[in-house]
């Protein structure tokens, strides 16, 4: 190994590493949420559920745009360019921001019509409408978060982030468990430790950016602020697409999974939480290795481009065989974990196992190229071999198995490594012709 991986892998365990357990303390804080509710009855956990996947969809878009600023801010941090550093961060919340008051209009002018959709029975909706109302303030406040976060992250400060987050679990568990059973307020009461939560995120935060003496009120000073914030925009906007796209597919296809038999549908259910939060590291990393990327841009040393994502490379794949041995470790424990499933539902996780331990093998290295091709400005071209592979070919094929077929699961969940396989050629291209040999 030579000295420039050597640096380059230094750099984004540095930099990984808290951006991975934030992502863990932000999945754990869902579980909590709902592990808290659960006492108050099925209604409740049922609105709940229901609020919280729409709660979730909005904050992930929301987290897509920051992530694509943050690729910008990388670059201005790596030439050294204050000014262009500070309005890109600028841009960045007001995009933001405007997507998350998109948001509240489009709830509040569209719930009573979507929400019966979700569930035919009123005390549910009446809750989950109840959650909402106060729910949709995070928007404002996750808004400015993100922003914050991916300000701090593309110059390398990812431990503030992380010290947010570590804070904010414990805030938010307290103060829940505080408004939901001492104040005797109900389901609405989760929402309003929730709330409380990302509002203390955003102070620390914000305290943080201004102990720092950053020059905000420098870069909002100029006068082309029209142009810049559209140039802005473009630049992320094939990114949250691409994240809204990879969302809507992923429900489709439990929607689909969803159509199997009751236990192989309960197998598919227990499963992706766990396969979620067991790649939540490479992703992590993946995203490392983007700041790494968009900083050697912007210090016009695309030279390092090679390095950078070779190195990546090298660590990611061994990652993955971690994370895919741990898959195979979780698979004979299941019994262990899940004690009280049925023979069936054991029989439909045993049918699968060889396809979930091989998930992580082939997605990490299309998670790793996507990520670097975005900080080399071709997310347009990432999100069309998203589209194509997943819209125009593995969910269709999935409707047919499952719908038309009524092959078991097996062939159904064959789809994902496949849709991973059918991306591998494409990434591979295109990472060859962007990076400088």
């Amino acid at each position: 190994m030579n000295r420039a991986t050597a640096f380059y892998l230094r750099k984004n365990i540095k930099l990984a590493w808290p951006m991975a357990l934030n992502a863990i303390l932000m999945q754990a804080m869902l579980v909590i949420d709902t592990l808290l509710v659960a006492p108050l009855g099925e209604l409740s956990v049922a609105a709940m559920g229901i609020s919280v996947t729409i709660v979730a969809f909005v904050l992930g878009v929301q987290l897509a745009l920051a992530n694509g600023s943050q690729l910008i801010i990388s670059r201005a941090f790596g030439a050294k360019n204050s000014l262009r550093l500070h309005q890109s961060a600028l841009y960045s919340a007001a995009i933001n921001l405007l997507a998350g008051i998109a948001f509240i209009l489009l709830l509040n002018g569209s719930q009573n019509h979507f929400l019966p959709l979700l569930s035919d029975d009123s005390e549910v909706i009446i809750l989950s409408k109840n959650y909402l109302f106060i729910a949709q303030f995070i928007f404002i406040f996750n808004a400015l978060s993100q922003t914050l976060i991916a300000f701090l992250n593309a110059q390398g400060q990812t431990r503030l982030p992380f010290n947010a987050y570590l804070f904010e679990v414990p805030i938010n568990i307290v103060l829940s468990y505080s408004f939901i059973f001492v104040l005797e307020m109900g389901l609405v009461g989760a929402a309003y430790g929730s709330l409380a939560a990302i509002i203390f995120r955003c102070a620390y935060l914000t305290i943080k950016i201004i102990e720092r003496r950053y020059q905000f009120l420098a870069a909002a000073k100029s006068p082309e602020h029209c142009r810049q914030l559209h140039q802005h925009f473009t630049e992320i906007f094939p990114i949250a697409i691409n994240f809204i796209l990879l969302s809507i597919g992923n429900t489709l296809y439990l929607l689909l999974f969803s159509q199997l038999n009751l236990y192989e549908y309960v197998a598919v259910t227990l499963l992706f939480p766990w396969l979620k939060m067991a790649t939540l590291f490479i992703v992590a990393w993946a995203q490392a290795n983007a700041i790494s990327i968009s900083q050697a841009i912007g210090r016009a040393k695309k030279q390092h481009l090679n390095t950078i994502i070779k190195s990546c490379l090298l660590a990611g794949f061994a990652m993955a065989f971690g994370v895919a041995l741990a898959l195979y470790v979780f698979s004979l424990l299941i019994q262990s974990i899940y004690p009280e499933l049925a023979a069936q539902t054991y029989t439909a996780i045993a049918s699968i196992t060889a396809l979930f331990v091989l998930l992580p093998i082939v997605r990490t290295f299309n998670t790793i190229a996507g990520n670097s091709l975005r900080a080399m400005g071709s997310s347009l071209q990432v999100l069309k071999i998203h589209f194509i592979c997943q819209w125009l070919i593995t969910l269709p094929l999935c409707a047919i198995f499952v719908l038309y077929l009524k092959l078991p699961l097996f062939w159904a969940f064959a789809l994902l490594p496949l849709e991973e396989i059918l991306k591998l050629g494409p990434f591979y291209y295109l990472l060859r012709r962007n990076t400088v040999s």
